[in-house]
């Protein structure tokens, strides 16, 4: 991207996502309006209706149309986009497995929000988990300027791997919310993300007959699964090679997000000492906030226990799938404590989503000690101080899951 300054905007989250989208000229648009994701496929709509867009935008009934319209536009070869949000992704659910299961180069955005019931409308990240396990890649977003890189390395990737990735971006704070932006213009983007054009034999074509999704007996099934789990967990080289070409396209914005940053990649962000004591792991908008407070932890306030913000370290899950299990334990490894922040529960389970994979990538390789948080349910503030409060109960010698109010 050029380095000149008039190509950072003050741009609503929503609508940068739909104007990078329109630069990237899919082929097909489909999408069913839910709250918080509704400004995203709304701009999308209105570029089409003004002419300012080539895509064909199709109207579904549902989210479970809209997914299935793209999967049948992506299975022809065609570029294609959707977005949903809580209960549209659960109604989805079918839909985002064949997508995994095809093969099919999809990229959605989830604009997370808490699942029913009771009904909640406000942010947190129990609609991804409840897919984790679909077969997408699953890239989660700190800001606005990250959920830009992080549309463009997923359709890099997806094209090249022919694996769909899910972008989440949290609900209401960052689709609604106003942030400078810089957003690549289509000539940009055609050096780092040139037309798609899938080789025959990729797609549907009458020349070169295909079948997607077939049936599959009990000797073949497995081995099909596996090669789909090997291929996911391989995409960690593609994403760190990948994510170092985009660093040409967007050097201004990148600088801003590596800002005091020991590590950032593709995969994870380190903020923080070479050797802290204790390091705070999270996903999403929720890593602005605890870089604030640990900055801000020298102030005693009414933390009785005073923490040295040069002992405390903040790591950043950009990539949940692939898991990057050997990235994280290698930054947790020197570390007394580990307290894992995260914004959904595995109910029924000793810890937290983020929390489960992190104890099982480190177990019998590090004497870390890891404990899981679980904050901010439909939606709930999560301020500074509970941050601080976090810091100092991880020390003690209780290891069992909380849930911070």
């Amino acid at each position: 991207m050029s380095t000149n300054k008039s190509n950072r905007q003050i741009l609503e989250g929503s609508q940068a996502i739909a104007q990078l989208i329109n630069n990237i000229k899919p082929g097909v648009v489909s999408a069913y309006p839910i709250t918080p994701q509704t400004h995203i496929v709304e701009n999308l709509a209105k570029f089409k209706a003004d002419g300012k867009a080539k895509y064909e935008y199709v109207r579904a009934e549902s989210e479970f149309a809209a997914a299935s319209i793209v999967l049948g536009a992506s299975a022809t070869g065609l570029r294609v986009y959707t977005a949903t949000s809580s209960q549209g992704l659960l109604l989805m659910n079918e839909v985002v497995y064949n997508i995994a299961g095809m093969r099919l180069p999809v990229v959605m955005t989830v604009a997370n929000r808490g699942v029913s019931a009771p009904i909640t409308i406000w942010n947190d990240h129990q609609d991804a988990m409840s897919v984790r396990d679909a077969g997408w890649i699953m890239l989660f977003a700190e800001n606005h300027q990250e959920a830009i890189e992080q549309h463009l390395l997923a359709y890099k990737i997806a094209e090249k791997k022919k694996i769909p990735v899910m972008v989440n971006i949290d609900g209401f704070v960052l689709t609604h919310t106003y942030e400078g932006v810089e957003v690549p213009s289509s000539t940009e983007i055609k050096k780092f993300l040139p037309d798609y054009k899938p080789k025959a034999g990729e797609y549907l074509d009458t020349a070169h007959p295909r079948t997607f999704g077939a049936f599959a007996a009990p000797a073949h099934y497995m081995e099909i699964r596996h090669e789909l789990h090997e291929d996911l967990r391989n995409c960690q080289s593609e994403i760190l090679e990948e994510y170092e070409s985009l660093k040409k396209l967007v050097p201004n914005a990148i600088k801003q997000t590596e800002k005091n940053a020991q590590i950032n990649n593709g995969l994870v962000e380190y903020y923080g000492p070479k050797n802290p004591k204790i390091v705070l792991v999270a996903m999403g908008s929720l890593i602005g906030t605890i870089k604030d407070a640990v900055d801000k932890l020298n102030i005693k306030s009414h933390v009785k226990h005073y923490v040295s913000p040069t002992s405390v370290g903040v790591l950043k899950i950009k990539t949940f799938r692939p898991f990057p299990d050997k990235a994280i334990v290698d930054i947790l490894k020197n570390a007394k404590y580990c307290a894992v922040i995260e914004k959904a529960v595995s109910l029924g389970a000793t810890d937290g989503p983020l929390a489960i994979d992190i104890k099982s990538a480190a177990k019998n390789s590090i004497k870390t000690k890891i404990q899981s948080y679980v904050v901010g349910l439909g939606g709930r503030d999560i301020t500074q101080d509970r941050i601080a409060r976090i810091v100092v109960d991880v020390q003690k010698k209780d290891d069992r899951m909380k849930f911070v109010g």
